[in-house]
């Protein structure tokens, strides 16, 4: 088969689209011919050499992939060959095959092509299990989410507007924020020219947000917890300003909040498949009746993952950017 390598740390560049011998599936796992991958931050960060895949994983690249199962592995039950499935990974979505513990596969939702399920593993794993699962947001609340137009992003807001909570999204440009508003964000504010600690705070009654996710980090760290109601919670999921910030305890005191920091790929096995089993009980219904959709931005060839990794970086695209392999 042929995958997309990493011979050495870089630029898009370094992304090689080269011939690797097929994964073998082991005890609990199933063979996917992979028919799209997803983009995600973390295959950017694999990519410069600063996150390597967790010990046993595939070492390509890709959190998520759709395919059809092509074999089964022993001890595997309640799947066969030729189910179309979208799949989370620890790794191996930038390739035309990949091995995937049962626990971490999902039937493509009705209603949903094949290729555009992979947009939807690694986002509603992340949003389900950090938004309602540790964060417990509850219908009638005041959701914060940074990166509105993102990938996470445009899920959350689905997500959140789904159980009736109050969304407000952070983005760079009217443009990005008009999209939010078209999946239903109600509290629209340009991090670029706004304070989303006061704007937050005005649309509130000074209330504040009950629970923000947050994918910057150490820069929103302190006007996260401003912008916190009291009893709120703070969940980060992402890096992307910095890892080390000062936390002011005293605030969080006052406000009885909480802040949690979760990743998803270097979790225990059993931990992914409850992860994943709620994600089916939760959303692929929403999925099925159209109340939440995949927001694709645009399809690359896998081969030209280059190309993706150059528009995840300018930050161009709202919502997912999709890898077809030539078995699509």
């Amino acid at each position: 088969m042929h995958a997309i390598t990493i011979p050495e740390p870089g630029g898009p560049e370094a992304l090689v689209w080269a011939e690797v011998p097929d994964p073998v599936p082991g005890d609990g796992e199933v063979l996917v011919e992979v028919v799209a991958g997803a983009v995600n931050r973390a295959d950017v960060l694999q990519r410069q050499g600063f996150y390597d895949p967790p010990p046993g994983a595939s070492p390509y690249p890709g959190l998520e992939c759709a395919g059809r199962i092509v074999a089964l592995g022993p001890g595997v039950t309640g799947w066969a060959v030729g189910d179309a499935v979208c799949a989370l990974l620890s790794g191996g979505g930038y390739a035309e095959k990949v091995a995937v513990p049962v626990g971490q596969l999902l039937p493509v939702p009705d209603g949903v092509e094949l290729t555009v399920a992979a947009a939807l593993p690694e986002v509603t794993a992340t949003v389900w299990s950090n938004v309602f699962m540790v964060a417990h947001l509850r219908p009638g609340e005041t959701v914060l989410i940074h990166g509105g137009s993102s990938g996470i992003g445009t899920m959350a807001i689905q997500l959140a507007k789904a159980v009736g909570a109050r969304v407000a999204v952070t983005a760079g440009s009217p443009e990005k924020l008009a999209r939010c508003a078209e999946l239903g964000a109600d509290i629209l504010i340009n991090y670029r020219e706004q304070d989303f600690v006061e704007e937050v705070r005005e649309n509130t009654a000074g209330a504040g947000a009950d629970v923000i996710l947050d994918i910057v980090g150490a820069k929103y760290l302190d006007r996260n917890v401003q912008a916190l109601a009291v009893n709120g919670r703070l969940a980060i999921i992402g890096l992307q300003g910095g890892v080390k910030g000062e936390l002011n305890l005293g605030a969080l005191l006052a406000k009885r909040a909480a802040v949690t920091a979760t990743s998803l790929r270097g979790r225990p096995l059993a931990e992914k498949a409850a992860i994943v089993a709620a994600v089916r009980e939760h959303v692929w219904p929403l999925i099925a009746d159209g109340v939440v959709r995949p927001v694709v931005d645009r399809t690359v060839p896998m081969a030209d993952a280059a190309e993706a990794h150059r528009v995840l970086e300018s930050s161009t695209h709202v919502g997912k950017v999709l890898l077809i392999t030539p078995n699509a």
